[in-house]
């Protein structure tokens, strides 16, 4: 559980101006703030044309945001505090008129058609995430990019970098999660040596050769480790490879701290500061946060590891970084056999990363080229793993390699650059477009059977596709087509830490919203005389086939399943449905996912044409359930899914989907909070429905429960209210039990 984040620019022209216009800009909020609820109702607009101007108007909006993110508009936000100034005006009032329109929404909910309730509710989404982009991931990030640099004043080349090295410190400060005894960020500058020169002639006027030269040289690659290497390139040119390196390793600590000292490193070093300054060929970030698997909590075995053992000469081969995600089980039977060839690794790495720089070295010793000796070095690794690695060798490219079931390498496809991370949240601020490495897949290749795949990422491309070189660990190429290019609606609103000290914490206060958000547009007033109300599912959550099928009972058994928390929420939701249909003819149960799929279905000639599955699960993209359904699926069962992702895996093996809130609650901890108590509530409101439409239970009582539903949030919130008071009992109970 590791995490990896890197990126590279697609080399281009920058315009400092840019081309951007305010005034076009206000004009498109004044558009949505003035097609408002209350205006649509008075002048009887209708709601899907006018409501917030129209979805081509919030189309529009979101595109000239988001353009907002790219350099040059940045840029020109960045160097004009007016401008900054007008930008936080229109994010402000955004901001209060969403805040708004949300509360209309719910104080109206029940008595507006399920049409208006999903248009103004699809609609605000949209308009949270334009605003938030506005917020977050402009001006929020003009505040970090003035942070990182040591002159507040810069051109457009050197905020450029710093933009970069920021996007990958936000990526790995959100991937923290996955964790985080140790941090890691390589930034390789490759330039003329003319323009070296001139670097070295600063620092020398700056008096900071000493301090310059006592970073470089060393053995161990560690905080504040400076590398340079002189090269003459195939054209005869003189280049020079400028490495920094900035690691931090503390086994206790709180999220952010680790990203918090990085930044200070990068900031107070006045050399990295003047090298900026100084035009470069070639520019690449590599960064890495971790719970360490292999080897000491150090700065020693914190990634990125390079290939410097002491012994070795990097000046005639040339320097590599790499990070790892996953284990190198052959670790230790590879590592006696390069020490025999060409000597020790220092006693005080231990990490099993480090074989992969090595391993590759050695491969260009024995004269292969370097993409050939990356291919071969990865062939010899047992085990899971992910490997992502940049060198001066093949400078403006990452090389990543990807083998396994246990890890991913997503790779974000942004208009002017690539960004490779581990998680698809590690790069959504950037980018929504994204190709996944797939490690999994085996295919007949040159010499049979082979899985694997390597990417290696060029920046001297036009970017895309075409900046790809794909293939496996056989070298057999991977036609990448635009099919294979896919799109996630997450935002980074929706996995922002947003100021709470860990994600745990965060998920618990924003479970009363989930819940909420999960009752939105499922019921609605039937008689405002005698306050009576009906449970709504559309056809999407629970199709024809299915309420037919209930209704004329075909379907007799009922199963909820789920794995880990998913499963403790699916035996909620059995006993709730149980006590709903208060029917002893059909039969209702819960069951691991695992268990079912073991134990429970049999081969039979009747095959599960009366049963009715409902998975329940947080990700999606749960095996044993997803599994499960398939088999299922094979043998007749109807089937639906209960989960809080929109277009994950799940979604596309079953005949509906009850999404939990608003279909993209993700749930960064590994404890399951918002989603476990959300995925009860829509269990509740599929055991109220299905009683419904059978007549099971009559007006009055479906009134009662869905009332009780609606109270939940506000107990919840009561509940978080009383914070201080369950913080005094923890400490006052907590440490006098060694168990709990």
């Amino acid at each position: 559980m590791c995490g990896i984040a890197g990126i590279i620019s697609i080399k281009q022209k920058n315009d400092e101006n840019g081309d951007f216009d305010l005034s076009f800009l206000e004009d498109l909020f004044k558009k949505i703030e003035t097609k408002g609820f209350l205006f649509c109702r008075e002048k009887n607009l209708d709601f899907e044309e006018h409501y917030l101007g129209g979805k081509d108007i919030l189309d529009e909006t979101q595109k000239a945001v988001t353009a907002l993110k790219e350099d040059a508009g940045f840029f020109r936000i960045f160097s004009d505090k007016k401008l900054e100034e007008a930008i936080l005006k229109i994010s402000s009032a955004s901001s209060d008129f969403v805040s708004k329109e949300a509360e209309i929404l719910k104080n109206r909910m029940g008595r507006l058609s399920g049409a208006k309730v999903e248009i103004m509710g699809d609609r605000l989404e949209k308009l949270k995430d334009i605003t938030w982009c506005l917020n977050a991931e402009i001006q929020e990030n003009v505040r970090k990019i003035r942070e990182l640099l040591y002159r507040t004043r810069a051109p457009l080349s050197v905020v450029a970098i710093f933009k970069r090295i920021n996007a990958v410190l936000n990526s790995i400060d959100r991937l923290e999660v996955r964790g985080r005894d140790s941090a890691g960020i390589s930034i390789m500058f490759v330039m003329d040596q003319a323009e070296f020169e001139a670097f070295e002639d600063t620092l020398d006027k700056a008096n900071f050769m000493d301090q310059f030269h006592s970073r470089t040289g060393r053995k161990i690659l560690v905080n504040g480790s400076i590398t340079i290497r002189k090269k003459i390139d195939d054209n005869g040119a003189k280049k020079v490879s400028l490495l920094f390196c900035y690691k931090v390793a503390a086994e206790i600590g709180s999220l952010g701290d680790n990203v918090a000292f990085l930044r200070t490193q990068i900031k107070e070093d006045r050399i990295l500061q003047a090298a900026v300054n100084f035009p470069h060929l070639y520019f690449t970030v590599l960064s890495h946060t971790r719970w360490a698997s292999v080897g000491a909590i150090s700065e020693s075995n914190c990634h990125p590891v390079d290939n410097i053992t002491g012994h070795n000469d990097y000046k005639n081969t040339g320097i590599i970084h790499v990070v790892l995600n996953g284990d190198i089980d052959n670790y230790i039977k590879l590592k006696e056999r390069y020490e025999s060839a060409y000597g020790l690794i220092p006693q005080n790495i231990t990490t099993d990363t480090k074989i992969i720089p090595l391993q590759i070295e050695s491969y260009i010793h024995r004269g292969h080229d370097l993409t050939e000796a990356f291919r071969l070095a990865v062939n010899d690794f047992k085990g899971s793993h992910a490997i992502v690695m940049h060198t001066d060798m093949a400078p403006g490219k990452l090389f990543l390699a990807q083998k396994g079931s246990g890890q991913a390498i997503f790779t974000g496809l942004a208009k002017d650059h690539y960004m490779a991370t581990s998680e698809v949240y590690g790069f959504i601020e950037e980018t929504s477009r994204y190709i996944k490495l797939d490690g999994e897949k085996t295919i007949t290749g040159k010499q049979g059977p082979v899985s694997g795949q390597i990417f290696i990422l060029n920046q001297d491309s036009e970017g895309g596709l075409g900046g790809i070189n794909a293939f496996y660990y056989d070298g057999t190429p991977i036609d990448l087509t635009q099919d294979d290019i896919k799109y996630t609606e997450i935002t980074s609103r929706d996995i922002d830490r947003q100021g709470f000290s860990h994600y745990f914490l965060k998920e618990i206060s924003e479970a009363p919203v989930s819940v909420e958000k999960t009752l939105q547009n499922r019921w609605r007033i039937t008689d405002e005389k005698k306050n009576l109300c009906k449970i709504t599912l559309d056809e999407n959550a629970v199709p024809a086939s299915i309420t037919e099928a209930i209704f004329s009972g075909k379907i007799r058994r009922i199963f909820f399943i789920g794995q880990g928390t998913a499963g403790v929420a699916a035996r909620a939701c059995a006993n709730i449905m149980e006590y709903y249909m208060n029917d002893p003819d059909i039969h209702i149960n819960s069951a691991k996912a695992s268990e079912l799929s073991g134990f429970k279905i049999h081969d039979s000639s009747k095959g599960m044409e009366n049963t009715l599955i409902v998975a329940i699960s947080q990700s999606g993209t749960t095996t044993d359930t997803n599994r499960t359904m398939d088999m299922v699926r094979e043998k007749g069962a109807h089937t639906l899914a209960i989960v809080n992702r929109r277009d994950s895996d799940i979604t596309f093996k079953v005949d509906g989907v009850i999404y939990t809130s608003s279909g993209r609650d993700i749930e960064m901890s590994v404890a399951s909070t918002k989603a476990f108590y959300s995925q009860i509530v829509a269990g509740a409101i599929l055991g109220l429905y299905l009683a419904q439409i059978t007549g099971k239970r009559d007006e009055e009582f479906i009134t009662g429960e869905i009332k009780r539903l609606l109270s939940l949030p506000d107990k919840m919130h009561k509940i978080l209210a009383m914070k201080d008071i369950i913080e005094k009992s923890a400490r006052r109970t907590a440490a006098s039990r060694t168990y709990w």
